[in-house]
Parts: C-alpha cells; sequence; structure tokens
C-alpha cells in the first residue's frame, strides 16, 4: 500500500540525503521517498541490495526470508550476526538494516514466498494508490555556499513507485511472480549469485519512461556569416538538458525462451554471453534439487551440473562445447565480492527505475568474478 507523501523535505532528510540531491535531483528523491520494495532473500546477495535500498532512501523495505541463520550465510550476510545462527535470516537482519537509516521502515516476514498469495504482492502495486499530482516542495537547510537556496520550492510531479525483487528463488516462482507484477504494473528484478559469477534481470513493463541528462546542443544563429562550418549545432560541455525516453521490457519467461533454431538466433550465438547458458544450467539445478550446489557435495554435484548442463543445451538445439566443463568449479557458495559488485549493480538499476532517472539496463546483467567484468544484454522478443 502506497502512502501520500508530506511535500516538505526536513531538514534532517536534507542533510541524510544531500549528496543524492545533487547527484539525481529533487525529483528522484522524492520518488523514491515514496517508494515501497518487497526483497525475497536474505543471502549475501540480498544483504547487499537491502543496504543499498536503504541507504538510497526508499519509503520502506520489507525483508522477506524462511531460511534460518547457518554458518555458511554468515560468511556472505553482513547484516546477522554470528550469535543469530538458527534464527529466523529476515529477523536478524532486521536490527542492523534498521541502523543504516532510521528514516526508511524496515519490516521483517519470515513466511516462505511460496506460500504467499497473489494478493500480498499486490501491496507492492504502483497502480493502486499511487498519487500522482502538481505540488510543491519546500527544502530547508541546504548549503548556499554550494550553489542552492537556502530556503525555496520547487513545482514536480510527484509519483509513487513500487517494485518487487527476488534473490535466491526457483525459476518456476520468478516466472508466477513476474507474470503478475507484470499484469500490474510493479516493476520486477532477480537476481542471484553462485560463486564467481552472478546476475541480475529486470522487467521494467512494456513502456518505463524515464529521463537522461545530456549536454545541451546550441543550434547555430541564423545571422552568421563565418560560412557552412558556423552552422553547425554545437554542444555547449557547460550546460545540460533532461531528454526523456523510453525503454521496453519482456517477461522473464519470454526472456528465457530464446528460439535458438531461428536463423537470427544462430547468426548472434557467437556474440551471446555463455553467462546465459549457464544461468540456465543453475536455474535448473536449482529446480531440481530444490537447491544450490553445495561444496560438501562437491562430486556428486558436479556430475550433476555436467549433466544437466547436457541436457539443457541439447534442449536448446545446442552443442554442448558451447559451454566447457571449467565453469563446474567456479559455481558453488555465494563469495561475498561477487555479492557486493552484483548487490551494487541490482541496486543501482532498482534506484534508477524507481526515481526515472537515467538509462535502465535492458534486460540481464552477467558478472564473471574470475575475470573481473560484466555486460549488458538483452534477450527476449524485440
Amino acid at each position: 500500500m502506497i502512502e501520500k507523501e508530506d511535500p516538505v523535505i526536513s531538514e534532517e532528510e536534507a542533510a541524510q540525503y544531500d549528496r543524492q540531491i545533487r547527484l539525481w535531483g529533487l525529483d528522484a528523491q522524492k520518488r523514491l521517498r515514496g517508494s515501497r520494495v518487497l526483497l525475497a532473500g536474505l543471502g549475501g546477495l540480498g544483504a547487499e541490495v537491502a543496504k543499498n535500498l536503504i541507504l538510497a532512501g526508499v519509503k520502506g523495505l520489507t525483508l522477506l526470508d524462511h531460511e534460518q541463520v547457518s554458518e555458511e550465510s554468515c560468511r556472505a550476510q553482513f547484516l546477522v550476526p554470528v550469535t543469530a545462527q538458527g534464527q529466523n535470516r529476515a529477523k536478524a537482519s532486521l536490527e542492523r538494516a534498521q541502523n543504516l537509516n532510521p528514516m526508511v521502515k524496515v519490516h521483517a516476514d519470515p513466511d516462505r514466498i511460496e506460500d504467499k498469495p497473489d494478493d500480498f504482492f499486490l501491496q507492492f502495486d504502483a497502480s493502486v494508490g499511487a498519487v500522482t499530482q502538481r505540488c510543491s516542495m519546500e527544502v530547508v537547510g541546504l548549503n548556499p555556499a554550494a550553489g542552492w537556496l537556502g530556503h525555496f520550492c520547487v513545482e514536480f510531479a510527484c509519483s509513487s513507485f513500487a517494485c518487487v525483487c527476488l534473490t535466491g528463488c526457483s525459476r518456476d516462482l520468478m516466472i508466477r511472480v513476474d507474470q503478475l507484477c507484470s499484469k500490474h504494473n510493479i516493476k520486477v528484478f532477480c537476481g542471484d549469485v553462485y560463486g564467481y559469477y552472478g546476475y541480475m534481470f529486470c522487467n521494467l513493463g512494456q513502456a518505463h519512461n524515464y529521463v537522461e541528462e545530456k549536454p545541451k546542443v546550441v543550434k547555430p544563429s541564423g545571422e552568421s556569416n563565418d560560412g557552412p562550418k558556423a552552422k553547425k549545432a554545437k554542444v555547449d560541455p557547460n550546460e545540460t538538458t533532461m531528454v526523456k525516453k523510453t525503454a521496453s521490457f519482456c517477461t522473464l519467461k519470454e526472456a528465457l525462451a530464446v528460439d535458438w533454431t531461428s536463423e537470427k538466433a544462430k547468426a548472434g550465438l557467437k556474440r551471446t554471453p555463455v553467462d546465459y547458458f549457464l544461468l540456465q544450467v543453475l536455474l535448473k539445478f536449482r529446480t531440481d534439487k530444490g537447491r544450490d550446489p553445495d561444496p560438501q557435495s562437491f562430486p556428486e554435484d558436479s556430475q550433476l551440473l555436467r549433466q544437466i548442463r547436457d541436457d539443457v543445451l541439447e534442449s536448446l538445439s545446442l552443442n554442448s562445447d558451447l559451454l566447457n566443463d571449467d565453469f563446474i568449479s567456479y559455481c558453488f557458495s555465494e563469495m561475498s565480492p561477487v555479492c557486493a559488485v552484483v548487490g551494487g549493480v541490482l541496486g543501482q538499476e532498482v534506484v534508477k527505475a524507481l526515481s526515472q532517472r537515467d538509462a535502465p539496463h535492458r534486460n540481464f546483467f552477467f558478472f564473471d568474478g574470475r575475470k573481473g567484468n560484466g555486460v549488458v544484454d538483452y534477450f527476449g522478443p524485440n
């Protein structure tokens, strides 16, 4: 449920979010301030995403996780104290999460996400109770020396937004939630970390509107007599303008169901990141075993990963040589540095989507910790 926000930013909020307001502006911060987010899964990646969203200043964050704190989860999850083993992961993360930013309402839900009815996700529906209005925001206490007026009003369109972020979930569950949210204008993000590998997927709807800051193009004067070159438009590096743009997204089900037998897909196969197929293998492993690859079962899980790799690529009409055996040794457990990178990107993309500021990643981001690089690519119908 989204509530109407107080149009006045307090001195405390202005001080807390001063750097962010300077970075992406009052309008973007206002949208974040009116947004409630559901975050499912409080593993290492979930903790990174929670931290980033809380520090960014969303209105509220619901932490949903039924798992218990284990010795392994403490290694990559910095929100749970080491003394919390055996406790619910969402509840154990609550205190440290709330202390990051007292102005954000953080709530812990210990239920299984699989048991949640559809109505639960509709609480985060941006189309239900969203308020769009012309209003005046009074800003108090900003630093005049930095070029800001100490006390002024800005008129802008005030809207409420919402999204659901899924980590550590099965493929079927992610597809179910994504399809439900797509029908109700809810933004959806999915992500996971498997050893050295990590990914993020986002579905922001068929028409996601955002603004992008661009250098201002100065048109030449018609009275110039300096020749043809003077008539060309010039870019003024000292001035910028906000450009409105729209991006379209597909569902996760469509993104994972690319027909690789088509001539167009075959032609682009060499440019396709192998991480896309690795994701398909790891999601299938989770579906079959109800868990991720476990270091304690390395011999058994390695053999199963190899078999799933062959089955998945065969079902896609692709050669198993596309994904060599090297991946097997590097996809066990959550690694903190990989969680930090993928969680940073995922948190950034949620902030961009909610604030409608800057171009979003469309629609997959893959990170390979062995190489230390990431790639953004789109999969699905054009």
